[in-house]
C-alpha cells in the first residue's frame, strides 16, 4: 500500500479503537491524520462512514473541524494525528478549571504541559506549550506524532483527567511533579517531537516513541 492507503486505514482502525473505548465524543468529534510531505490530511468526523483528503491551507471555513485541525498542523509540524472530542472526565475537566498540573510520569513524557483552555481564536498561542492535550472550545484536543501515540495519549489523558476530576471533586489537593522531573520527561517529549518533524520533511511516517 502507498502512504495515502495506509493512512486511511489507520484513520479507521483509530476511530475503532478510539470509540470502543469512549474516548471520541460529543458532537462533531472529529479525526485526522497528516500526510507526509504534503500540506494534506485524511479527515473525518465519527459520523462519516470514511475520512477525505483535504489541504491544510487555510480555508473558508476556518472556523469548522477541519479548520481547526488544519490550523493545528499548521502550527505544529512535528505532529501527526489529531482527535478533537474525548472521554467523559476529560470532558468533564472544564468544570473544574480547564487544565491540570503534570501529576504523573507517564502524563509529563506524553502529553507534556497543558495549556489552559482554549478557543479557535488563541489555539495556535496555545499550542506554543507544545503540550499534547487542552480544551479547545470545551472539547478534548489530544495530539501525536503517530495514529498509535494519539491513541495512547487520548487514554493517558482519560486516566489523568479522571484521577484529577475525582481528587479536586472530593476537595483533595493535588500536586505537581518536582520541576525536575517534568524537565527531564518533557525533554524526552521535544525530542520525539523533533524526529518526527524531521520524518514528515522528508516525506517519511515518524517511528513509533519506544519505551519511557
Amino acid at each position: 500500500m502507498n502512504t495515502d492507503e495506509i493512512l486511511r486505514t489507520q484513520w479507521l482502525q483509530l476511530r475503532e479503537r478510539l470509540e470502543l473505548k469512549h474516548l471520541l465524543g460529543g458532537e462533531g468529534a472529529s479525526l485526522s491524520l497528516r500526510v507526509p510531505a504534503t500540506a494534506a490530511m485524511w479527515f473525518g468526523t465519527v459520523r462519516d462512514a470514511a475520512p477525505r483528503r483535504l489541504p491544510l491551507r487555510p480555508q473558508d471555513n476556518e472556523g469548522g473541524e477541519e479548520g481547526a485541525h488544519a490550523a493545528v498542523y499548521r502550527a505544529r509540524p512535528d505532529v501527526g494525528a489529531i482527535g478533537w472530542g474525548g472521554g467523559s472526565f476529560g470532558v468533564a475537566l472544564a468544570d473544574f478549571g480547564g487544565t491540570m498540573p503534570q501529576l504523573f510520569d507517564e502524563q509529563a513524557r506524553h502529553l507534556g504541559p497543558m495549556a489552559p483552555a482554549t478557543s479557535l481564536g488563541t489555539l495556535a498561542r496555545s499550542l506554543q506549550r507544545r503540550g499534547n492535550v487542552l480544551l479547545l472550545q470545551g472539547r478534548p484536543l489530544c495530539l501525536g506524532t503517530t495514529a498509535t501515540r494519539l491513541a495512547l495519549n487520548a487514554e493517558l489523558f482519560e486516566k489523568c483527567a479522571k484521577a484529577h476530576v475525582l481528587a479536586v471533586a472530593a476537595g483533595g489537593r493535588v500536586h505537581a511533579l518536582p520541576w525536575w522531573v517534568r524537565w527531564i520527561a518533557n525533554g524526552r517529549m521535544r525530542k520525539d517531537a523533533s524526529r518526527a518533524e524531521a520524518r514528515f520533511a522528508q516525506g517519511l511516517l515518524p517511528e513509533e516513541s519506544k519505551g519511557y
